[in-house]
């Protein structure tokens, strides 16, 4: 196999990721080390829209994207004041697999699972009067949320290209259709037009059961 032929082998065994996609956009303007990109990415305010919480996920993405050759080490800093950093670049490889990444992420719609629907279809296992204030609490969550990011979008510096903040109008979006399809079930939960009890469901189960089994 040809060096080159094995570099685009190593760069195609790299799952993307939206960490992953940041990392390599953020190493498009400059090179940068570990900390630096965290501390991009907080200033930037990314952390709404990737998981940089935890310091060693975003080490392990740094070491995939090394490993697949989309980016590379461009030097290594030693200063007295700090431990030794390493600072990557981005690499032609790199350049290329950011652009595929990101028109495959705009692109496509992709099934991720997310928790809320998933204990939405479990929420049966509670009674009507149980959900309605643990809806509640999830509601006030969210516009906290929405005021957070209504604070960024406010603070930002005039002028701003709105470009660099789309994804916080895209959350905002989201979160105000939640909002509001929240509180109309809240709404519904309290004044009993959304129902239901152990025998409504088993009473379902066994008409459903019986009309199965009919033969025509």
């Amino acid at each position: 196999m040809s060096a080159a032929a094995s570099s685009a082998s190593s760069a195609a065994s790299v799952k993307s990721s939206p960490l992953g996609l940041t990392v390599l956009t953020l190493l498009h303007h400059r090179p940068l080390h570990p900390y630096g990109i965290q501390q991009l990415l907080k200033q930037w305010g990314k952390e709404q829209v990737v998981n940089v919480g935890q310091r060693a996920g975003l080490y392990r993405t740094i070491e995939r994207l090394e490993a697949g050759g989309l980016i590379a080490v461009r030097q290594t800093e030693r200063d007295q004041q700090y431990p030794e950093r390493t600072v990557y670049e981005v690499t032609d490889e790199g350049r290329e697999v950011t652009r595929e990444w990101l028109e495959q992420m705009l692109a496509v719609p992709k099934a991720e699972f997310p928790v809320f629907p998933a204990a939405l279809s479990n929420m049966l296992m509670l009674s009507p009067d149980e959900v309605a204030p643990i809806l509640e609490r999830r509601a006030a969550r969210l516009a906290a949320q929405r005021a957070n990011l209504e604070r960024q979008s406010a603070e930002a510096p005039a002028g701003l290209p709105r470009i660099t903040l789309i994804e916080n109008e895209y959350l905002l979006t989201v979160l105000d259709a939640e909002e509001r399809w929240l509180q109309g079930v809240i709404g519904e939960l309290r004044d009993g037009s959304l129902t239901w009890s152990p025998e409504m469901l088993a009473a379902f189960q066994e008409g459903a059961s019986g009309s199965g089994g009919e033969e025509t």
